[in-house]
């Protein structure tokens, strides 16, 4: 039977937009209504456009002060420490009209503070409608927990495995989700194949990823010890056109905007250097595109990367030469790829999909 499902995302970077939109376009095709919402629409006027632009700058120049606030407010630990109870708060009246009007039979949260407001409500009996979260990150943190919530959907087993010791809450490994277009990738025109051959002259091309918003730490040092290592690195500086007129003063490296077929470029590519451990990462696994962490933004960067490594999801490239030797080699050969592109590929185990509509089925049944 068709049911209605909303999904709160936040437009803070591209990631959990990402997430959310994919997951809406999986329930459509199964024959449901999904709406996707902002739940940083649903705070007071001018509330959510100030986090967003704060977050931002803070990881574009003091990217050390936002680690500080996410060991303050996030990270895991023991004691009382200030959370995100006041602000999700602010944002539970406009979620409740929202319910009123979309009538869902399951809200779905892909984004941390947008977890702490169904789960309050659901938790004293204000929502009427399951609840489940979709826990896009490698590494769990207090933003995402909160015990009225329904159900948890993770990317990997020690995620589920943490939230479950941290709530008691179901939580199930179901892998991350993105487009389909990954797995099975081709340039069928042979576009970036050719620019790639043509930029690169024969050295392997590698993904260098700033996310949406163009955030990464000393990119010039980084693209330099790749060009050292015979790589071409190929920047993507996502939506900052001012890193892509910087970047293109540089010898030796194709920097370019916002990729519309992102998953026909990483068909081409040998590795993705990443910082953040988002959805660049998670694409690049399902590309079969090795990931190397280097140089992790603080907080959920490098708890993320640390998490990832963990699992046998990414190499790490840190201290003299690096991360160009790391990248070098997995570049060239396919048995130091191997191990990365199978951890990879099985990540993707699970529906998440099904797995909202046997929550929308039982809440039906009760």
């Amino acid at each position: 039977m068709p049911c209605r499902f909303l999904l709160l995302s936040a437009s803070m970077g591209a990631g959990h937009d990402a997430v959310a939109g994919e997951l809406a376009l999986r329930l459509r095709e199964r024959g449901h209504a999904a709406e996707v919402r902002d739940v940083l629409g649903l705070l007071p006027a001018g509330t959510g456009s100030a986090l967003r632009s704060g977050y931002r700058a803070t990881l574009r120049h003091a990217p050390r002060l936002y680690g500080a606030v996410y060991a303050g407010f996030l990270a895991p630990g023991r004691g009382p420490r200030p959370g995100a109870g006041p602000l999700a708060a602010l944002a539970e009246r406009g979620l409740l009209r929202l319910v009123a009007e979309e009538r869902p039979d399951v809200v779905v949260a892909t984004f941390h503070l947008a977890a702490q407001v169904v789960g309050r409500l659901r938790g004293r009996g204000a929502l009427g409608v399951p609840t489940a979260v979709f826990l896009v990150d490698f590494a769990v943190h207090r933003g995402w927990l909160h015990p009225g919530n329904d159900l948890y959907l993770c990317v990997t087993r020690q995620a589920a495995d943490a939230v479950h010791g941290a709530l008691g809450t179901p939580a199930e490994t179901t892998g991350p989700v993105v487009p389909h277009g990954f797995f099975r990738a081709r340039d069928p025109q042979g576009h970036w194949q050719a620019r790639l051959q043509e930029a690169g002259r024969g050295r392997p091309a590698v993904l260098l990823s700033t996310g949406a918003w163009g955030v990464g730490g000393d990119v010039r040092a980084t693209t330099g010890q790749l060009t050292a290592a015979g790589c071409l690195p190929v920047l993507l500086c996502g939506r900052d056109e001012r890193l892509k007129r910087q970047a293109a003063r540089e010898p030796g490296l194709l920097p370019l905007g916002w990729v519309g077929d992102l998953p026909e470029l990483m068909a081409e590519v040998r590795v993705l250097v990443d910082n953040a451990a988002g959805q660049t990462a998670v694409q690049a696994l399902a590309a079969g595109v090795p990931v190397v962490g280097h140089r992790p933004l603080p907080g959920h960067g490098a708890e993320g990367m640390r998490a990832m490594t963990a699992a046998g999801l990414c190499a790490r490239a840190e201290g003299p030469g690096e991360p160009g030797a790391t990248v070098g080699r997995l570049a060239r050969s396919s048995s130091a790829r191997a191990p990365y592109v199978a951890a990879g590929r099985a990540l993707f185990r699970g529906d998440a999909v099904r797995r909202l509509e046997a929550l929308a089925g039982a809440a039906e049944r009760t």
